[in-house]
């Protein structure tokens, strides 16, 4: 039992609880503050045994509605203090309190977390008995798309996550290139033809692929389902997206009305656009809360994507104890919104799409850069100071002076000097990687002057 009355406590474990708001309230300075902390706080407590489940038609797998998304798990410096790691120790302390919470479907990727996500769950998972949990990985063969690397990566998955079978199995990432880039990385090699092999011995339970890219590449796939017999589709939805998708994206609207014919389970990525739907700007964060004070801003996005009944799991990445615990709280049980609620929503969406933020889902898939450039911190932090009003429009503007300074101490605090947009020189390396499609070096260059602008004064 726990000694209550102990209340020594390290740094280590303080942060831990604090999923590092410590840190960033024990050093007030100047700059965007970041709020999706506060935006996943609810003022309620954390039910342990009210989790909503969606059954699998195919395997009656009943999944929780709250899946881990293992893609952006807690880091602290390496040994050598180089670079940063992942924080098993703080990896298997969340992965515990989702358990116990009735989460079972953890979602990871050979490329997550420079490689380290799948290792990382594996021995977050190893723990537990192998029926008490799904978990999910991905071919993700960007790269090289030969028969041989595309098998050596599958079965590195398995030694990774120390499984002999992968409950949910997914091409990665497919349209990004076209259906040209497909038909490479999956059907010129007969890498499907194996994988479809593989889930007839059983290694394999469901088969599935994750979409970002165009409709025609989306239908031609989804098409496939004739033969190949698609167990699941991950797909990008949220309350923005729904139906006004940026770049080359599809309306979600479509993908899922897509997928509801044939009957095929959609998993949901990206519930909050990136963090988007967390942080939004202030007038709309206040007008979410007038509608539920108790609950938080979050909280809206997440009930959107697990409305719809067709939806088997919805994923968050949860690097901080809070916001699982705010995700728990949604989902144990959902309360799933009504049509006035849908309708709100999607005025809330028309209101987002007023601020000319960058569509930067955090997802890293850009990194890293060969000049070592922190492109997503640069494309986040300049999206919160958009959602903040700290990106004058004009050197006349009557905050000019405060935002100014807001967003130059802000980009220092958020991107070493090193790796700012400055140093870009536009080999376009990141563009193929992006699944939301954005010109970055475009971008990069568009900041690098605004951001000279600003430390010179200039009136624009």
């Amino acid at each position: 039992m726990e000694n209550k009355s102990n209340k020594n406590i390290n740094r280590r474990n303080f942060l831990k609880v604090l999923g590092g708001t410590a840190l960033a309230s024990a050093t007030v300075l100047p700059g965007c503050k970041n709020r999706q902390e506060a935006a996943h706080t609810a003022t309620t407590e954390v039910p342990t045994d009210q989790m909503t489940y969606r059954t699998n038609p195919k395997t009656q797998d009943r999944v929780s509605l709250l899946g881990y998304g293992m893609m952006r798990l807690p880091n602290i410096p390496s040994p050598d203090g180089t670079r940063s790691t992942i924080d098993q120790e703080a990896v298997n302390e969340l992965v515990d309190y989702a358990i116990a919470h009735g989460v079972n479907y953890f979602d990871t990727s050979p490329v997550y977390m420079q490689g380290g996500s799948e290792k990382s769950t594996g021995i977050a998972l190893k723990r537990y008995p192998r029926d008490k949990y799904f978990v999910a990985t991905k071919l993700s063969n960007f790269s090289n798309f030969t028969r041989e690397n595309s098998i050596t990566m599958y079965r590195k998955s398995f030694e990774n996550l120390q499984v002999d079978y992968i409950d949910y199995y997914l091409l990665h990432s497919i349209g990004n290139g076209g259906i040209e880039t497909f038909r490479a990385r999956y059907i010129d090699n007969g890498i499907l033809d194996f994988l479809v092999e593989e889930r007839k011995a059983g290694r394999i339970r469901n088969l599935g692929f994750s979409f970002h890219g165009t409709q025609a590449v989306f239908d031609e796939v989804l098409a496939m389902h004739e033969t190949v017999h698609w167990d699941f589709v991950q797909i990008q939805l949220n309350y923005v997206d729904w139906r006004h998708a940026s770049g080359n994206n599809v309306n979600a609207e479509y993908l899922y009305a897509e997928l509801k014919k044939r009957n095929i389970p959609a998993v949901i990525m990206e519930p909050l656009l990136g963090g988007r739907l967390s942080n939004v700007p202030d007038h709309i964060a206040a007008t979410l809360k007038q509608h539920t004070p108790e609950a938080s801003v979050a909280s809206w996005a997440f009930r959107f994507a697990g409305s719809f009944p067709d939806v088997l799991t919805v994923l968050s990445g949860m690097t901080y104890m809070e916001h699982l615990q705010d995700n728990l709280r949604t989902y144990s049980p959902l309360h799933p919104l009504t049509d006035d609620d849908l309708a709100f929503l999607e005025e809330t969406a028309q209101l987002m799409l007023r601020y000319p933020t960058i569509p930067c889902n955090d997802c890293k898939y850009c990194m890293p850069c060969p000049y070592g450039i922190d492109i997503p911190a640069i494309l986040v932090h300049y999206n919160k100071c958009i959602n903040e009003g700290n990106v004058p429009a004009s050197s006349q503007d009557e905050n000019y002076r405060k935002a100014r300074r807001a967003f130059l101490v802000g980009y220092d605090r958020s991107v070493p000097k090193l790796r700012q947009a400055s140093h870009c020189i536009g080999c376009h390396q990141c563009v193929s990687h992006c699944p939301q499609s954005i010109n970055i070096p475009k971008e990069l260059h568009r900041i690098d002057r605004f951001v000279e602008d600003l430390k010179q004064g200039k009136e624009f």
